[in-house]
């Protein structure tokens, strides 16, 4: 239960999905009718959601889990707790179904919810021989170095902290949060962690001649990732924003200080029962 009355609250949606833009209708006018300080942006205009998170009391996601992840970047560093409502086919991000929306709502408003931390992901970019700062993003679910479209393999130098981990010849690596470890991690062979744990796991993605497949390691560590040989190679965060790579350059992947707030409404499904669900709509 939470005893905070909610004051205001925002709504992000994904301006493709008729179903997101007819539930974002429905919201704000759930909102309006009891004269709740409201406002909602596209997920894709980062501008308009960073103008209106200050003082938003929750942002209220209307999407799949790609406009999801988006919005959880931009509250990243602001600490405004999500809520998603899944639009999607499968939404493992999303604890509430579409059809649930307007009852939820009546719970928020009621502080019937509660609020689960996750950890999110800070990579950095070190070019080599650059003087520059790294460049710095933020991950709600996977950093991943790979091989570019006319690349065959690349070829990794993995270290945790100063120490050497493996030299991976493979199609990349991914390191993910407990968050992102029934994504692109599993796929690629590595466990479902519990979304609240403070890990990061370490994944090769098709590696050759690999004797250490995947490994999940304290979130007080720095995972760094040397680019030894490539004809291309790039890092993608979240699946979402991919940059290009060169030889030399170091991606460095560490647990964000903050972390990323999702509000859970009474009633919800907890974590296992709901990976359960999700994956019996997975196609077979």
């Amino acid at each position: 239960m939470n005893d905070r009355p909610m004051t205001r609250i925002g709504f992000a949606y994904n301006p493709t999905s008729d179903a997101a833009i007819e539930l974002r209708e429905r919201a704000t006018g759930w909102a309006a009718m009891r004269d709740i300080d409201h406002w909602a942006a596209t997920a894709a205009d980062m501008d308009a959601m960073s103008d209106g998170l200050p003082g938003t009391d929750v942002l209220v996601v209307l999407g799949g889990d790609g406009t999801f992840l988006r919005a959880a970047r931009a509250v990243a560093e602001i600490d405004v707790p999500l809520l998603g409502i899944n639009v999607g086919k499968v939404g493992f991000l999303s604890k509430v179904e579409a059809g649930d929306l307007i009852r939820v709502l009546d719970r928020l408003r009621a502080g019937e919810f509660t609020v689960e931390h996750r950890m999110a992901l800070e990579g950095r970019i070190v070019r080599a021989g650059s003087v520059d700062a790294p460049e710095r993003h933020i991950a709600l679910n996977d950093i991943v170095v790979a091989r570019g479209s006319l690349a065959r393999v690349v070829r990794l130098d993995v270290s945790i902290d100063d120490s050497h981990l493996a030299t991976y010849i493979a199609d990349g690596l991914v390191v993910a949060s407990p968050t992102g470890s029934t994504g692109y991690s599993f796929s690629a062979g590595g466990p479902i962690l519990d979304p609240t744990a403070r890990n990061l796991i370490v994944t090769p993605i098709a590696g050759y001649l690999t004797t250490i497949r995947s490994v999940v390691v304290g979130s007080t560590v720095v995972v760094r990732c040397l680019v030894k040989d490539a004809h291309e190679a790039l890092v993608s965060i979240d699946g979402r924003e991919d940059v290009p790579l060169a030889v030399g350059d170091v991606v460095e992947v560490r647990a964000l200080e903050r972390p990323i707030r999702f509000v859970q409404p009474e009633g919800a499904l907890p974590f296992w029962d709901l990976l359960r669900k999700k994956v019996e709509l997975l196609p077979s």
